[in-house]
Formats: C-alpha cells, sequence, structure tokens
C-alpha cells in the first residue's frame, strides 16, 4: 500500500482523489505506450508503408499538438464551472479519443502510401483528442496541494497506475495484436474501451478534489506562453524532460524491431516490455524517498545515469543472447520509473512555483506546452527510427510476403535501441545539473508570495 508522507500542517489529498486522479494515467500511459510501441510496426509489417513515411505518420500528428496544445491549456485556465476548471475538458477528451484510437488500428483494406493516409487521419483525431483531456489533467495536482513533497506523493499513486496501465498496454497489447490485420482491430478496440472507462473514471473521481490558489487566470494566450518563456525553471525542466522522453521514445518505437529480429522471438516484445515497466510498481517509494534524500534533481539524474547505462549495455545482447537482454532492460526500468516519476512532479513544483510569485493561475499553459512537446517528442523517437531503419536497408512487409532482412538493417536496429538513447539521456542529465528549483528555492518563493503577493521577479 502507497502510505502518505505529509508533513504535519498539510492537509492532504483524500485517497478517493488520489485514486480518481490515478486512474486517469490509465489515458495517459496507453496513448503512450501502444502508438510508441506498436504504430510505426503496424504500418511497416503489416501494411506495408515504407519505413521513412511511416515514421513521418507518427510524428506529424504530434507536431499538431504544438498548436493545439497550448491552446487548450489557455481555455481550461479561463474556464469557469460547477466542474471547475479543469474537469470539463476532461470528459471533451473522453468524446474524441477512444473511438478515434480504435480507428487507427482499424486495419483498412489498404497498403503503402494509402494506408499512411487512413492512419494518419484517425491519428491526428487522437492525438486532438488527448490534448483536450491531457492537458487540463496535468495542470490538477499544483491545484490539489500546495506543499512540494506532497506532490511526489500524490504522484506516486498516479505512477501506480502508469506502471499498471503501461504494463496492461506494453504486455497485453502485442499478444492481442498477434501481427494480424485481424488481431490489430481487436487490440483498437479493447483498449479504445478501457481509454473510455478511465476517462470517466477520473473525471467522476476527481468531483471532490481540493482547489488551491485559485488565483485569476492570464488574460492572453500570448501573455501566458511568454510567462512560459521567461521561466527559468520550466525551460529547464522541459530540455530535461524532452532529452528523456526522446531516448524513451526512440527506445519504444524501435522494441518490435529489437525483439523480432535481434533477441529473435516476436513474442518478446511482451516480456521486455513487463520488464522495463516491472519496476515500476515495486520502485515507486523508493524514488519518493530518494527524492526526499538527494532532492528531486539529485535523483534525477540518479535515475537518468541507470537508464543510461543499461542502454548502453544492450549493444551486447547479440552474443549474451534473450535472458541478457531481458535482465539489461529490468536494470532500464529502474531508471525509467524515476524518471517517470520525478518529471511530473517536478512540472507541478514549476507550476507552484509560478502561482507563487504571479498571484494568476497559469499551469494549464505550462503544462499545454509540456504535453505539445513531450508529444511531438515522443514521436519524434519513431522518426527517428524509421530514418535509422531506412537508411539501414530495412526493407518493410506485410504479412503474406514476409522477407529477410539485410545485417545492415540488424545493426541499425541496435543502434536506434542502444546508442541512441544513451547519448540522449546523457545530454538530459548534463540539463538537470542546470536545473534550479530546489525545495528550498520553491519555500522562499512561497514565503514571498506570504508576504508580497504582487511579487513577480523569479528568483
Amino acid at each position: 500500500m502507497v502510505q502518505s508522507t505529509t508533513a504535519p500542517g498539510v492537509q492532504a489529498v483524500s485517497r478517493s482523489v488520489r485514486l480518481g486522479y490515478g486512474v486517469g494515467s490509465f489515458c495517459t500511459a496507453t496513448f503512450t505506450a501502444i502508438p510508441g510501441l506498436l504504430l510505426l510496426f503496424y504500418m511497416t509489417n503489416i501494411l506495408a508503408v515504407p519505413a521513412w513515411l511511416a515514421g513521418v505518420v507518427v510524428f506529424a500528428p504530434k507536431a499538431w499538438d504544438l498548436v493545439i496544445n497550448p491552446l487548450v491549456g489557455q481555455w481550461s485556465d479561463r474556464t469557469v464551472s460547477r466542474w471547475g476548471p479543469r474537469r470539463p475538458w476532461l470528459l471533451a477528451g473522453a468524446l474524441v479519443l477512444p473511438v478515434s484510437f480504435a480507428l487507427t488500428f482499424s486495419g483498412p483494406p489498404l497498403t503503402g502510401t494509402p494506408a499512411a493516409l487512413f492512419v494518419g487521419l484517425f491519428f491526428l483525431i487522437a492525438a486532438t483528442g488527448y490534448a483536450l483531456y491531457e492537458v487540463p489533467y496535468k495542470a490538477m495536482p499544483a491545484e490539489m496541494t500546495g506543499d512540494y513533497h506532497e506532490r511526489t506523493s500524490l504522484l506516486q499513486w498516479r505512477m501506480i497506475f502508469v506502471a499498471l496501465s503501461i504494463a496492461l498496454s506494453g504486455i497485453l497489447a502485442p499478444i492481442i495484436a498477434a501481427h494480424t490485420v485481424e488481431g490489430y482491430r481487436l487490440m483498437g478496440v479493447i483498449f479504445g474501451v478501457i481509454l473510455l472507462v478511465a476517462m470517466l473514471a477520473s473525471f467522476f473521481g476527481t468531483a471532490r478534489a481540493p482547489m488551491t490558489g485559485a488565483a485569476e487566470p492570464e488574460a492572453s494566450l500570448r501573455t501566458q506562453l511568454a510567462a512560459a518563456r521567461a521561466s527559468r525553471p520550466f525551460l529547464w525542466l522541459l530540455g530535461l524532460s524532452s532529452a528523456q522522453t526522446l531516448a524513451v521514445g526512440v527506445m519504444l518505437a524501435g522494441a518490435p524491431y529489437y525483439a523480432s529480429y535481434i533477441v529473435e522471438d516476436v513474442a518478446a516484445t511482451s516480456t521486455l516490455f513487463a520488464a522495463l515497466v516491472g519496476p515500476m510498481l515495486i520502485t515507486m517509494p523508493l524514488w519518493v524517498w530518494l527524492a526526499r534524500k538527494m532532492d528531486k534533481r539529485g535523483a534525477m539524474i540518479l535515475a537518468g545515469a541507470v537508464f543510461m547505462a543499461g542502454g548502453l549495455s544492450m549493444v551486447l545482447t547479440p552474443a549474451f543472447g534473450e535472458l541478457y537482454a531481458h535482465v539489461v532492460t529490468l536494470f532500464i526500468g529502474v531508471g525509467y520509473a524515476g524518471l517517470q516519476l520525478l518529471q511530473f512532479s517536478m512540472l507541478a513544483d514549476v507550476i507552484a512555483h509560478d502561482a507563487a510569485l504571479s498571484g494568476r493561475r497559469r499551469g494549464g499553459v505550462f503544462t499545454g506546452l509540456w504535453t505539445a512537446v513531450e508529444s511531438a517528442v515522443a514521436a519524434l523517437g519513431a522518426l527517428v527510427v524509421g530514418a535509422v531503419l531506412a537508411a539501414g536497408g530495412f526493407v518493410s512487409s506485410d504479412p503474406e510476403h514476409p522477407v529477410t532482412q539485410p545485417g545492415s538493417a540488424h545493426t541499425a536496429i541496435i543502434i536506434v535501441m542502444a546508442i541512441i538513447p544513451a547519448v540522449i539521456t546523457g545530454l538530459g542529465i548534463l540539463m538537470t545539473l542546470k536545473y534550479e528549483l530546489t525545495a528550498d528555492h520553491l519555500a522562499e518563493a512561497q514565503a514571498t508570495d506570504s508576504t508580497a503577493p504582487d511579487a513577480t521577479a523569479a528568483p
């Protein structure tokens, strides 16, 4: 059981709200994991879409997020309703995302470019529905509690649900898909229903969520974007998080190819994914403890170092085989768990820091920009994988016309699974060293807010 470690005098978020908020992460994790893991492979090995074009299709709809997400952030900041500013948008996303997700994997009787256009259209609609839900969803923790460590505890619950959802998506989805058109179609419908249930459960489960710092929102999107650009902690956090997200995105998109052509067991996609997310279920209390002992910045550096070391170790998979691949992935999963927990806890700190300095509610714009960049960067991972595979001579196919890949394609797969993620993660660690919003700095800003509410200067 997850224990709350709220400091004396700090009002804790109730268990029912923690559960209600946490279950919404089934949406976050499902829409991140399944397209990130299977969409590129679905197009290249089921619909015979060239690898470079498949990478573009995965990336292009997420580039739209750079436009729609900040707008949704502004709209949710300015929303006034009996449900609060965020929850109406959770419901709007629930009406759009599940159906469009199912249609993305519906297996049209098309191949090549026509199939790519079909998938791209419905993935674009799905990305829009995800933005409607995810942007306000990410803004909510900063408004539920004003305590630095209580937010980490709250998000620990969220990450438990993320781990469960990623495990469900990454293990069950490939099994259902079974590398057939019919399997992918069934998988899309099943997980579309899961998305709908989780999104509605989060909408109803957060009905009694506390609302702190209900300040007036900024008047214009331009003003809010300027505020986000002026926040040094936000920009550094966005940079380091983007590096970690890109590394994970590359690794996820490459995983089915790694399982099929390096481990030489297509079913290993599910078991490798289980090894990746398994540590999330058991190491979250450890990372919460480390965040308190080392501060979140120190714990983030440690998590990145573990992830990078594990990624580099994957180079030796052809020499040591399938068991080695699973052990290394388990090690990577320990670092991945820390990265996932800490970056979202740090985002909530940045939002609270800005609110303390400005006296205004701008969390929606911060999370809008964050989610837009996060989605685009994660999808960029598939674009990178598609480009590297194409350069390595990977041959696309469909189930009726299997092909033998050249040795250069195998080398390309090792590069995208080991070398590229490790290099990107190393850059993320360097950026983390520049992140300055520690617990002491945030407490100083909040103390300034209590004595001079109109203070606007950054610390």
